[in-house]
């Protein structure tokens, strides 16, 4: 006899509150990553590895875990979003392949994990994550998506010359429009939602280099650290007193 599956999943309902956590992490992961790879001087390279390190740490917990934790679920979410940022860094600049290359290479790379995702599941909802297999999926598209949001939000605030705030609110608008999407269309909620997902990023990206980028580049030049410790400070206050539930399962794909 197949022991039922729970009824509810391992990650956050997507709610106002989910997002409000997800723009201030990858916030976080911008000004975090910089500080150890920039401020503190450890480099692109060993910023990435050691943040992976931590990333796959977290993942293994997330996945032996039987329920949802949300500050474990968050904290898995930060390490994603620092070490895409190292990622991203490594390899737009140390490989020398440019904002686009990069951007360009890690869309491929949330593709063919999305695919590969479908290919075995026949789902990338949320609501569907049931299996060991399934969380490995989602936690690999989460760290591309994390570290092509990086990528973008250079190319756009970088190449396009609109600079850090102006490419904050040409992130901003996309969401907005994602949002008047999702209320007013029939639109695919799971292809919504990883649009929103892949979106908040970049945005996230371009007003941590906002805030911390030096004045001669358009920034406040804002102690990375410090906005780092804030950020930490505002997202573990959220977690700790905003509402959340898991996710709730579909249940006629979670016995099937």
């Amino acid at each position: 006899m197949t022991k039922p599956s729970p009824l509810h999943g391992k990650v956050p309902a997507i709610t106002l509150t989910f997002w409000i956590i997800k723009i201030a992490a990858t916030t976080l992961g911008e000004t975090g990553g910089d500080s150890v790879t920039m401020t503190l001087g450890a480099g692109y390279l060993i910023g990435s590895l050691v943040f992976f390190a931590a990333l796959a740490a977290f993942v293994a917990l997330q996945i032996r875990a039987r329920e949802f934790h949300p500050f474990l679920y968050w904290s898995t979410i930060i390490a994603s979003t620092t070490a895409g940022t190292a990622l991203a860094d490594f390899a737009d600049r140390s490989l020398g392949i440019g904002y686009l290359g990069g951007s360009l290479l890690l869309l491929a790379c949330v593709a063919a994990s999305l695919t590969a995702w479908y290919a075995s599941e026949r789902s990338l909802s949320v609501s569907d994550i049931a299996t060991p297999r399934a969380e490995v999926f989602y936690w690999v598209t989460v760290t591309f998506s994390q570290t092509l949001g990086t990528a973008l939000g250079d190319w756009i605030a970088d190449d396009s010359g609109l600079g850090y705030a102006g490419g904050a609110l040409v992130f901003l608008g996309a969401l907005s429009l994602v949002v008047i999407l999702y209320f007013t269309t029939r639109l695919s909620r799971v292809a919504i939602f990883w649009i929103a997902f892949i979106l908040t990023r970049p945005l996230g990206a371009t007003v941590g280099d906002f805030f911390d980028k030096p004045h001669n580049e358009g920034g406040l030049d804002v102690s990375r650290p410090l906005l780092s410790l804030i950020l930490l400070v505002f997202i573990a206050a959220c977690v700790w007193l905003l509402p959340q539930r898991a996710e709730p399962r579909d249940i006629h794909r979670a016995g099937s």
